[in-house]
């Protein structure tokens, strides 16, 4: 069911005109425009899930630009590990961000398990980068040749948060499968920092299939803020260069329970 609006809403983003209102099987999702966005003055595009859980955002002035922070760190993780032209996995596009910005020498599959998301980011935010595979991610990875790729970005949000079958060892031990030896997982998630129990959950659980991690968070004004965290992950150490991390800062976390798939 997909509703169309053109409605001036005042929301804490600013003014919005809403431009689409959609429920697809997989979350609730809404299209505006707003001439403020975390306080900046333009004209902005915003793609929304239920709760006011930001998916991706666009300057109408300068469509090119990243706006948002967690791309930006992710793209610099990625271009310090993957030197040259590599091939890469993708699993959630959402407005297709990071699929646009990884080269033009790059090789890209993305997987997007909501067909709706895909249609809006071609309709309302331009998307032309690499052809969108419909399906969820963790089953159409399992269909790709051992040790292909250079990079797997994992970057797929429900209304509840990372889907559970894309944080567990089983997924981890396909990840690791797929990738190269000196192949590189990124994973954009949310979490509270530190004492966040299932960031804790994911990170330990990672660990038990690959040799370095290194994880990532914005910092907040309150410690129990939920914000995004950015977790790296390779049998080679992880280089960056702080001043192109966009604010993200290394983080420690303590041990927590490993995830398993459930029975």
């Amino acid at each position: 069911m997909v509703h169309h609006a053109f409605v001036n809403v005042l929301g804490e983003r600013g003014l919005k005109k809403i431009l689409l209102r959609a429920q697809s099987p997989y979350a609730e999702i809404t299209v505006y425009d707003t001439h403020e966005l975390y306080g900046e003055k333009g004209q902005f595009r915003v793609l929304e899930f239920a709760s006011q859980a930001v998916q991706g955002a666009m300057d109408l002035n300068c469509p090119e630009r990243i706006i948002l922070e967690y791309p930006r760190a992710m793209l610099h993780l990625f271009k310090q590990h993957v030197k040259e032209a590599g091939q890469v996995f993708m699993i959630g596009q959402g407005i297709g961000t990071l699929s646009r910005h990884l080269g033009p020498d790059t090789d890209v599959k993305v997987a997007e398990i909501d067909e709706r998301v895909a249609e809006i980011g071609k309709a309302y935010f331009g998307y032309h980068g690499p052809t969108v595979m419909i399906g969820d991610g963790r089953r159409l990875l399992e269909q790709e040749a051992v040790g292909r790729y250079d990079a797997l970005m994992v970057d797929a949000f429900s209304e509840k948060g990372t889907p559970r079958h894309l944080l567990s060892k089983e997924f981890f031990r396909l990840a690791v499968d797929k990738l190269r030896p000196e192949g590189l997982l990124l994973m954009n998630a949310f979490g509270r920092g530190s004492g966040d129990k299932l960031m804790e959950a994911i990170v330990s659980t990672l660990k038990t299939e690959m040799n370095c991690i290194k994880i990532f968070s914005l910092p907040s004004e309150h410690s129990g803020d939920v914000r995004n965290m950015i977790i790296a992950a390779s049998h080679y150490p992880i280089h960056y260069h702080l001043r192109e991390m966009a604010g993200f800062v290394e983080v420690e976390l303590a041990e927590g329970y490993v995830i398993w798939d459930e029975a």
